[in-house]
């Protein structure tokens, strides 16, 4: 076994990572003065009169979100145009010089109010480009304004799960160059909500690498850190020689964590993927838009590409004009949040037993199908091989494997899952990583018992879950 291997074995999450990955799927809230303008991205010239949702209902966004089995909603406090959703102190470009509920409104402050009504996680977008704000290039100066504007958020609105920033930069033809003092913003977010994770461009939830809603074929969550993100990402390292990084790497590459790469790194860190998309083209509401909100075909596809990729799954939705999501979208969420119920809500396990080519002590076959995160199957260590097998009870029709490894861990490189049919083992799917959740879909089979055989594996596999389902509701 090479030691780099069984190191990368050994690379964990933070509590912070582990609690947005067992969200699953969260939602986006993309809602400002472009949403009266017609716009993506707003000039920071517009007029705070412009924003008026005169029925607004944050009860009504959260409902929708819940709808579709999402758990957490992310709100764009403040989008590159620099207006406020929320009365901040530090500018006159908010929602108190709007005529919305006669300038003593608080967008956030309803959202975040009703996230936590509603059962579900709030979080915040605070863009760091700001197209308004005039001190926005002179970097020392504008830096301590955003972090007022920050430390605004994050003690007036409770718990928060999520830091969400993107690296959106106004350089270019104004002349304007403002470096932002990430280190700052971080030490900032650890101080006054040491719970939640920062996002993209921030050390623990890295963005997949596009917009088109999918993460590729295997997705590792330990990789190689860039030289220019160390800083950023040491705090998660799980030893101090993490703290120094030689590959650099692109979030557009397609493989950031394979054997190959590993063994060329100098440093490992844990760093999932998150995977962003909007439910219609555009990521603000626009009217022209009404009839192209993305079929519950896609969205499914995107689902169990995403939660079932080993990344988590946030979907944009946009307010419109009134203050609510659109009824064709709530539809589509209603329609989505059915679908997975049905899909995924009938473990064909219930009844099943498990046997497997070899188990350590504490970890038998078993504690795949007690439902525990905690508990996992595993061979003996330094075992890269090896199989396991569900006996289901009786023969069942079935088209959906859902694997898990044990959430501290990812180490399947490779696998196989076959049935029996008769006296033959016939192959159903073959696939690389797992990670935290694996969706194996294949033709809907009908058999007894199922094999699940590790290939390739990094030390000695670690197992949490192997569940069966199966999506034809009609059968």
């Amino acid at each position: 076994m090479n030691e780099k291997i069984q190191y990368a074995a050994q690379v964990k999450p933070t509590e912070r990572q582990l609690s947005v990955q067992e969200m699953e799927f969260y939602s986006f809230i993309h809602f400002t003065v472009n949403t009266y303008t017609d716009a993506e991205w707003g000039t920071g010239e517009e007029d705070p009169s412009i924003f008026n949702p005169t029925e607004l209902d944050a009860d009504q966004w959260v409902a929708a979100v819940k709808s579709a089995g999402m758990k957490g909603l992310l709100l764009t406090c403040k989008h590159h145009d620099g207006f406020c959703l929320w009365p901040s102190r530090y500018t006159e470009h908010s929602v108190k010089n709007s005529p919305w509920k006669n300038g003593q409104g608080d967008v956030v402050r309803e959202v975040s109010d009703a996230c936590r009504q509603g059962g579900i996680k709030f979080g915040i977008y605070l863009s760091p480009w700001d197209r308004h704000e005039p001190s926005y290039g002179d970097s020392e100066v504008y830096n301590e304004y955003f972090k007022n504007q920050l430390r605004e958020l994050l003690t007036g609105y409770g718990d928060i799960f999520c830091v969400w920033f993107d690296g959106a930069c106004g350089e270019g033809p104004n002349g304007k160059r403002q470096v932002y003092d990430w280190s700052a913003y971080y030490a900032l977010i650890r101080e006054l909500q040491p719970g939640a994770a920062i996002s993209v461009c921030g050390p623990d939830i890295r963005w997949c690498g596009n917009e088109a809603g999918h993460c590729r074929s295997s997705e590792w969550s330990v990789v190689p850190a860039s030289l220019q993100d160390k800083e950023k990402i040491a705090e998660n390292s799980q030893q101090e020689d993490n703290r120094e990084f030689a590959r650099k790497y692109s979030s557009e590459d397609e493989d950031l964590g394979s054997r190959e790469v590993i063994l060329e790194a100098e440093g490992l860190v844990w760093y999932p993927a998150e995977v962003n998309t909007s439910i219609r083209p555009g990521w603000f509401y626009h009217a022209s838009e009404d009839d192209q909100v993305k079929t519950l075909e896609e969205l499914l596809h995107v689902y169990e590409g995403s939660v079932g990729g080993n990344a988590t799954f946030l979907l944009n939705l946009p307010p419109d004009r009134r203050g609510l999501i659109h009824e064709n979208d709530v539809r589509r969420l209603q329609e989505l949040g059915d679908a997975i119920r049905r899909q995924y809500g009938v473990d064909l396990t219930s009844d099943a037993a498990a046997s497997t080519s070899e188990a350590a002590e504490a970890h038998e076959a078993d504690l795949v199908l007690d439902g525990n995160p905690d508990t996992f199957w595993a061979p003996e260590k330094g075992t890269e091989q090896a199989w396991i097998e569900v006996d289901l009870g009786r023969e069942m029709a079935f088209d959906r494997v859902v694997l898990q490894e044990y959430r501290y861990s990812q180490r399947i490189e490779r696998f196989t899952l076959e049935c029996r049919n008769g006296d033959e083992w016939v192959t159903l799917y073959q696939g690389t990583v797992v990670g935290y959740k694996k969706i194996c879909g294949f033709e809907s089979v009908s058999s007894r018992y199922l094999r699940l055989n590790i290939t390739e594996s990094r030390w000695w596999p670690n197992l949490s879950a192997l569940q069966v389902y199966n999506s034809d509701t009609n059968a």
